[in-house]
């Protein structure tokens, strides 16, 4: 089955300030076959699935396109190895498959081969070692299983003390005895998947409406208000809840057990510009790990934490030092310079929505299984909730499949972006890294001002030319929008002072 790529530039895939307005004209006029609450990467999956089935689906979401969890994760679209040394198979396998749809065919402009070494130190146990190594192998037969190509994922093996330290030049080399060599899916950017998912189902037909807080919902209408406070009626046949950790606002039935998920952002020369993702084993904690992750702007992420979080959902989930200080601990363990707090540059935290009874049976989020729930509830509200952002597709596939008996094309939708990229003559790698095959279409927003084409200061890889572009047709609205979801500057605070005042100054006179 050949893969549907849309034409680069297609005016109907841009989230434009012209295309918001006849959306928003059409929502007290219509009645849709399925209205989506929530803009994160559920809720535009879903979009994207009933469009390519021909129904017609507005998304509504109350701030931005990955506000909430979507845009805290690791930035990985991993293949569920965790879950494999849990037990949880079938996770771990629905991930595997998902994240070789994503690599092939639907984003691979987004979405790279990742090496991950877990190195064997001198205190390492043998059963430890062994176990490792058996859950790399599993891995890698899951990765063969679902078809996806050495080409695109190689394979595990065992690599000698020299080449982990190439890889990681931070390991304490006279402790290290070697490594265990994997690969994974890394992510050029969880929001920015989500805004390409969005733009994509935009261009089969969906509306796409950040702005609009749904206020109540029943299984065929919406009550929403939008940012200029007018409130107003929607009307479907179907209603589907995306909601992640808010999911029981809309069905109380369902019990999510929010779980924290913090990252520490560190500079790449912290570590001496690690050539591979590090993965450590959490001493007494079966099956959980550490990561320090090498990404392409010259960060890396340390994680993560899997804690219960109880209480209210803040919009923005707080950092707590605790956290920091627990990840940067369990990495030093293996390195021959220590990381502090002081070598932070930035953190944050995610909420994953996980399905489960108020306590699990120990009391650990990380024994709650990470599998997804689709139900109807008693209101007529389709809620999907749980899972991950590497199986988003599935969620999507399993909530449409409600309301349709038509098949699922997305395994054969490319996303925005993807096919072959452009020439790289004269084009920043940050800009084919994020736009794919729109690289060139980005860049010529500067024809006619060369100066969008320049960082916007020298320390930060960031371009005009992403600003503007964010608004005319990735649908950011603010100048929130475009620095902490489409840029991504906010990852760290410095770097995002510094960048302000210039990106203030090219919105005002370009959008």
């Amino acid at each position: 089955m050949s893969v549907d790529f849309l034409p680069v530039g297609d005016p109907l895939a841009d989230l434009s300030p012209e295309r918001r307005r006849r959306d928003e004209n059409a929502l007290a006029t219509t009645v849709f076959d399925v209205i989506v609450i929530g803009g994160g990467i559920t809720g535009a999956g879903i979009a994207l699935d009933a469009a390519t089935r021909g129904l017609s689906a507005v998304l509504l979401e109350a701030n931005d396109l990955a506000f909430g969890t979507s845009r805290w994760s690791s930035k990985l679209v991993h293949g569920g190895l965790r879950y494999l040394a849990n037990g949880q198979v079938d996770v771990a396998w629905e991930s595997a498959v998902e994240r070789g749809h994503l690599m092939t065919n639907i984003a691979p402009h987004l979405v790279r081969a990742l090496a991950q070494v877990v190195p064997i130190m001198n205190d390492t146990s043998f059963g430890s070692a062994v176990l490792t190594r058996a859950g790399f192998a599993a891995g890698d037969a899951l990765r063969a299983l679902s078809r996806t190509s050495r080409h695109v994922l190689p394979g595990a093996h065992v690599i000698s003390p020299a080449k982990t330290r190439r890889l990681l030049p931070a390991i304490d080399g006279a402790r290290v005895r070697g490594g265990l060599l994997a690969w994974d899916g890394l992510l050029e950017d969880d929001a920015r998947l989500v805004v390409a998912v969005a733009r994509t189902a935009a261009a089969y037909g969906a509306r796409i409406l950040p702005g609009y807080r749904v206020l109540s919902a029943d299984g065929t209408s919406v009550s929403v208000v939008n940012d200029e406070n007018e409130q107003i009626e929607v009307h479907a046949k179907h209603v589907i809840s995306a909601t992640g950790v808010w999911a029981e606002a809309f069905d109380p039935q369902v019990v999510i057990t929010p779980s924290r998920g913090t990252h520490v952002v560190l500079r790449a020369e912290t570590l001496q510009r690690p050539r591979a993702a590090m993965t450590v084993p959490v001493p007494e904690m079966h099956g959980r790990y550490c990561f320090v992750i090498p990404r392409p702007d010259g960060l890396l992420l340390a994680g993560i934490t899997d804690i219960d979080e109880p209480g209210p959902i803040a919009d923005v989930p707080c950092t707590p030092q605790e956290d920091i200080n627990w990840i940067l601990a369990q990495v030093s363990r293996v390195l021959q310079t220590p990381v502090t707090a002081s070598d932070a540059v930035g953190a944050f935290t995610g909420l994953r929505p996980l399905v489960a009874p108020p306590q699990a049976p120990n009391g650990e989020t990380s024994d709650i299984s990470r599998r997804h729930l689709v139900r109807r509830g008693e209101s007529g509200v389709i809620t999907v909730t749980g899972g991950k952002l590497t199986t988003y597709r599935r969620m999507a596939q399993d909530a449409v499949d409600l309301i349709s008996d038509k098949p699922c094309r997305t395994t054969q939708v490319a996303l925005v972006g993807a096919g072959p990229a452009p020439p790289a003559l004269a084009l920043p790698a940050r800009l084919i890294r994020r736009y794919g095959a729109e690289a060139a279409r980005v860049a010529s927003l500067a024809d006619e001002h060369p100066e969008l084409l320049e960082p916007l200061t020298p320390e930060v890889g960031v371009r005009g030319v992403e600003l503007v572009f964010a608004v005319r047709a990735e649908g950011a609205r603010s100048i929130a929008d475009v620095l902490e979801r489409r840029t991504r500057l906010s990852l760290v605070p410095s770097d995002l002072a510094a960048a302000a005042p210039r990106a203030k100054e090219i919105l005002d006179e370009f959008t």
